[in-house]
């Protein structure tokens, strides 16, 4: 071998483990990219994942939000109906007293105003104006006559409206209590 050659043999090991560098960084770099598809694969899985996520929480709020504004509406309709119970409110009955005597009486804890008999029952009331001028408060009462005949007997019911009933409503007429004849 002559000393000429040895710089020669240098550059030949020093290639080889330029050589055996190469390959290693060659596969690094292939792990190094094959981590980075796999990275990126994660990465979109997890944009894919938030996504879903971000819509679910969406419908979840929705809901949230539709179930708020229920328990909203039932709340107020509660308070509207326990201010309505508590709300005076007439309670108008019929009783009789005597024969033909009747008594037409406010048992609720309102003010009935204006109260109107509907026209057919007319013919049979007495001493009880249909104008719109009796008005009984709470716990007040009056006297009225009201006779039957042999066409057209005494009703079951009565029928009135007054000031904030719009409707007429039935008022359920006693039986006569016959007395018997004293001799």
């Amino acid at each position: 071998m002559d000393w000429g050659d040895a710089p020669a043999w240098a550059a030949f090991v020093l290639s080889g483990a330029a050589l055996i560098v190469a390959i290693k960084a060659r596969g690094d770099g292939r792990r190094s990219a094959d981590a980075a598809e796999i990275s990126a694969g994660a990465a979109v899985d997890a944009v894919a994942e938030a996504r879903r996520s971000s819509d679910a929480s969406e419908r979840s709020a929705t809901v949230a939000e539709a179930t708020l504004e229920l328990q909203r509406q039932e709340v107020a309709a509660r308070q509207a109906a326990e201010a309505e119970a508590a709300r005076p409110a007439p309670r108008l009955n019929v009783e009789h007293v005597d024969r033909d005597l009747y008594r037409l009486k406010n048992d609720g804890t309102g003010a009935a105003m204006n109260i109107v008999f509907e026209e057919e029952d007319l013919p049979r009331i007495f001493r009880l104006k249909n104008t719109g001028e009796v008005s009984l408060q709470g716990g007040e009462a009056i006297d009225f006559l009201m006779a039957g005949a042999m066409g057209a007997p005494i009703p079951p019911q009565l029928f009135a409206r007054w000031d904030g009933q719009d409707d007429f409503v039935p008022l359920r007429v006693p039986p006569v209590q016959r007395q018997p004849r004293r001799r």
